[in-house]
């Protein structure tokens, strides 16, 4: 989620920012009498849960004040007497759709595992994280431990500035990889991984964005074909030849950046980012399109809207809230997050649509690729997986996203994804962690190696009798 540029943390935090913040977390931990309190009646009314412990019915961006390390653990010390452990194991949720039909599935990975340098870099946002838990040696191990845990065919990795210790791991468990570094002085980049026993890499593409004015990210695209040995269709040669032909994927991967009020370098980013693909999947034959990764933009935020919807007229919305980060105060005091339910969600959507925003002709540039367009549109029929596979109230908003896929001391909230074509169906996906459990916990923890988690989802090859 974070972006590692130094002159971008300029950019988008102040200091003053990050005193409010610090000021805040102390007044939530320290009050540990008033906290106390609430845990002692919870336990005795069983059955009446106090609205101070009522879970976000939607995502939300939360401005975590860092408190000292020492005022935290206590707290938790005290408080882990009385409550009962929040449940930190992930479960399979499984689609409610019938899909026994299916034969050729493949389980798919977006994960963000926190650089190493950018971890080094940004000490505050993990200062109730003990040290041992940020250690790469650790990290690394935990990471794979758990990809193993998931049959994971394919794996979209953000955030890899050690791409030759992941490489040689990965690679005794069988897989293939191929890493595109970000451009400029950035340290991490992109690292896509396939199981070479399952899938061919018949073409692999990068975007750099910086080419198009757009900062230094990166994307990666990357076509694979499913191995002969692995598909289970009927013995007939003609159903041979058209499973083999269906059995090919793009898989695309990308972190978008981080500043928030660069909602025109955002669009841009996407709107390339799917033109390629589209292309990409037509060029070969039509197939169906995998996109992952740190989107860095909440569900729900135009930048979503434009994703699931297809089109979005960015004159009805302000470049800075584009992806629904953050709203600065107009007099630049300080910033809060935007923490807003599916009804304020829609209202605002309503209300901005009688508003139009002015972009500059630069600005229009950026986002759109055209001085005078002002709707955006792009070719791919995107289902959002999570969306499509319902899973537990602890554990997603309303409106059907995870509540968070990242969580460090200034921020919670859902920025990864994992979207798909109407060629894939899926069939189940990886539960996120509740609140709860993440606040109890933290990121990265004892079992979990990164601050943001996994996505993981198993989708399989819609064709044929299955599509009717």
């Amino acid at each position: 989620m974070r972006e590692p540029n130094g002159r971008e943390q300029v950019e988008s935090l102040g200091g003053a920012t990050i005193k409010r913040k610090h000021i805040y977390f102390e007044e939530f931990y320290d009050n540990r009498t008033k906290r106390q309190k609430r845990v002692s009646e919870a336990k005795t009314l069983t059955v009446k849960s106090t609205p101070h412990r009522q879970l976000p019915v939607s995502n939300q961006f939360e401005a975590f004040r860092s408190s000292s390390s020492s005022s935290r653990s206590l707290y938790q010390r005290q408080n882990r007497r009385n409550w009962n452990v929040p449940e930190s194991s992930r479960k399979w949720v499984f689609s409610s759709r019938d899909c026994s039909n299916y034969k050729d599935k493949v389980i798919i990975v977006s994960y963000n595992i926190l650089g190493v340098e950018n971890a080094a870099k940004h000490p505050d946002l993990y200062v109730n994280v003990p040290p041992k838990f940020l250690k790469w040696q650790r990290r690394k191990n935990l990471i794979r431990n758990e990809i193993n845990g998931y049959n994971a065919s394919i794996l979209c990795f953000q955030e890899v500035d050690r791409f030759d210790d992941l490489d040689d791991l990965l690679q005794k468990d069988g897989f293939k990889g191929v890493y595109k570094a970000r451009t400029g002085e950035a340290c991490d980049g992109c690292a896509l991984f396939w199981k070479d026993e399952i899938f061919t890499l018949l073409h692999e593409e990068n975007i750099e964005f910086q080419r198009f004015g757009l900062r230094d990210n990166v994307a990666q695209l990357c076509v694979l074909k499913m191995n002969q040995n692995q598909i289970q269709s009927k013995s007939t040669q003609e159903s041979e030849t058209k499973s083999t032909k269906n059995r090919s994927l793009l898989v695309g991967n990308i972190h978008v950046l981080f500043n928030p009020n660069r909602g025109d370098i955002k669009l841009g980013q996407i709107r390339l980012f799917l033109e390629k693909a589209h292309k990409l999947s037509q060029e070969w034959g039509g197939i169906p399109v995998i996109l992952a990764g740190d989107l860095n933009s909440i569900p729900q935020s135009a930048m979503y809207q434009f994703l699931e919807s297809s089109g979005l007229n960015i004159q009805f919305h302000d470049r800075r809230r584009i992806s629904g980060q953050l709203e600065y105060e107009s007099q630049g005091k300080g910033f809060k997050f935007q923490n807003k339910n599916m009804a304020r969600c829609t209202a605002s959507v309503s209300v901005s649509r009688t508003v139009r925003y002015s972009w500059s002709e630069e600005e229009l540039m950026l986002a759109t690729g055209s001085k005078r367009v002002t709707h955006l549109q792009h070719k791919l029929k995107l289902d959002s997986a999570y969306l499509r596979v319902p899973g537990s109230h602890g554990t997603r908003d309303s409106y059907g996203e995870p509540l968070a896929t990242s969580y460090h001391s200034k921020f919670m909230g859902t920025v990864d994804y994992i979207w798909h074509t109407q060629g894939l169906v899926p069939v189940r996906v990886l539960d996120t962690l509740s609140i709860k459990a993440l606040r109890y916990s933290g990121l990265p923890s004892e079992r979990w190696g990164s601050d943001h988690l996994a996505l993981v989802c198993e989708l399989a090859f819609a064709d044929g009798d299955e599509e009717t």
